[in-house]
């Protein structure tokens, strides 16, 4: 039953992201790596993440499609629905939308580091569970920084150095929060009923989509200290 269960929810999540990811080919996002961000929020956040994106980071449409869709687009203006054009959102959304994006690159990091992990048997300290966290660390704080680097580097005159030194700022609580809350519910699943953490099993990216969702939201109160702090800024 926990394998279907679990190949229900990587399809979900799979099909969630291909959703986002065409419809963000056709709207693309201001900031560039949130055209990557989204998507990946699908995959970890099944059905949910096309909520997330279109209610609050689904960009306006071309202006080829506005000319195409022009009479459409009129048409949801006048009845108040014209969701893909959000203007200042409430902070709570801006908050959500920063923490979609610190857990782009968590997740990022998580996805390659996991089968490397598994591969080669990694350990610490005769631990293979630790070997897995530690490289996921590793991984999910190089994507984390550069998520956090080229949207600062894009946007504002700061140079190499000042922007990396801005990024690990943004990102470096914010990442911390996401991992620990992925690592507590992965410990729980080893122990409960998983086992290992063997990469290359659906049951194993199921418990990772929870994790992911539980990152998320231990994420989510970094993110607003550092909004709150003028560390980040509400995306």
């Amino acid at each position: 039953m926990l394998t279907f269960v679990s190949w229900l929810f990587i399809a979900l999540g799979v099909a969630t992201a291909l959703a986002i990811a065409l419809d963000v080919a056709k709207r693309p996002q201001p900031m560039a790596v949130m055209n990557v961000t989204w998507p990946i929020t699908g995959l970890y956040m099944p059905v949910l993440g096309w909520w997330a994106y279109a209610r609050m980071g689904r960009a306006a449409p071309s202006a080829g499609d506005q000319e195409s869709h022009g009479h459409g687009e009129d048409h949801e203006h006048d009845h108040g629905h014209a969701h893909h054009h959000h203007g200042d959102k409430p902070k709570w959304q801006g908050v959500f939308v920063s923490a979609t994006h610190c857990g782009g690159g968590c997740t990022a990091g998580d996805v390659v580091t996991a089968p490397l992990a598994t591969l080669t048997g990694f350990s610490l300290l005769g631990s293979a569970t630790l070997g897995h966290f530690v490289l996921a660390f590793i991984g999910a704080y190089l994507f984390g920084v550069l998520f956090q680097y080229l949207p600062i580097r894009g946007m504002s005159d700061s140079g190499p150095r000042q922007a990396l030194i801005d990024a690990i700022k943004a990102d470096t609580l914010s990442l911390v929060a996401f991992q620990a809350g992925m690592y507590v519910w992965m410990l729980i699943a080893i122990h409960g009923w998983m086992g290992e953490m063997n990469a290359f099993s659906v049951t194993f990216w199921f418990m990772m989509q929870i994790a992911m969702l539980i990152g998320f939201a231990t994420s989510y109160p970094a993110n607003w200290i550092l909004i709150n702090r003028g560390i980040k800024h509400a995306m």
